[in-house]
């Protein structure tokens, strides 16, 4: 399952989609999730579906990597359909068992639910997988770049986040070997129950966490020993610039957003 886990993951390529501008991609990646929650029926969904596989296809992924950032969460998502469905109220009811009752209206909200969470997980990876973690962090940078008028440390939040989210597939492999070590070892991660999985996982967090505190420390030795001192008169070997195919993701994008609020007002 670990290896499953994509944020954080940039797969290098030289699509539309992976020469847009950084700044570009994070608007349009907010654009989307607000699309995302602007959506109130099941039936909407069928615009950020398109959108996302536009997206996916220009950006060379296939259908099989963008069920992978779903896989990790599949247990938070039976539980968001399970909890939505026989928790919710409605004045259609279709089963009736004791005190639960499956009603027209939980259904539909644990259907909506559920799809608001894989389409914000699967839109939100295809920005970090087309996206390298320096032009991720420039961009991010740039964009924030008008709130250092309030003393407001954009580049160190930059590269936080920047690090951050490079350091993830690290750790995921990091927990991997442990794993792999411990079960070598005789340790059992499969079996038992879910508490039991959970509490088989606890040995794994004492290694993990002086292994991060290793790392963190050797990346902080090798930025002073580059003499970073933040992002004050620092200079980028390539220099952002939009370009023809920016402009038109971005009429893409708002043409998606007023199609879902017009046709939800319509309809």
């Amino acid at each position: 399952m670990l290896k499953d886990i994509t944020l954080g993951q940039y797969l290098p390529g030289n699509t539309v989609v992976h020469r847009l501008d950084p700044r570009t991609k994070i608007l349009l990646t907010t654009a989307y999730i607000v699309l995302i929650f602007l959506v109130t029926s099941p039936l909407w969904y069928v615009v950020p579906a398109l959108y996302v596989a536009l997206a996916a296809r220009l950006a060379g992924l296939s259908f099989g990597q963008m069920l992978k950032s779903v896989k990790p969460l599949r247990l938070l998502l039976i539980l968001t359909f399970v909890l939505n469905l026989f928790f919710s109220g409605g004045t259609t009811v279709w089963v009736r068992w004791g005190i639960v009752n499956i009603t027209r209206e939980g259904v539909m909200l644990a259907i909506h639910f559920s799809m608001r969470l894989i389409f914000l997980v699967v839109g939100t990876s295809i920005l970090t997988l087309t996206t390298s973690p320096v032009a991720l962090s420039d961009g991010i940078e740039i964009l924030l770049k008008p709130l250092k008028v309030f003393h407001f440390p954009a580049h160190e939040l930059a590269m936080m986040m920047t690090i951050a989210l490079r350091f993830i597939p690290t750790l995921i492999e990091e927990t991997d070997k442990i794993m792999k070590a411990q079960q070598a070892r005789g340790a059992d991660f499969e079996s038992g129950n879910l508490i039991a999985r959970a509490k088989a996982m606890v040995p794994l967090l004492v290694p993990l966490f002086v292994s991060a505190f290793r790392r963190a420390g050797e990346l902080a030795m090798a930025m002073e020993a580059r003499c970073y001192h933040g992002g004050e008169g620092r200079t980028r070997l390539r220099v952002l610039r939009f370009t023809a195919d920016d402009a038109k993701a971005i009429l893409v994008t708002v043409a998606a957003l007023a199609l879902v609020v017009a046709g939800q007002k319509l309809l």
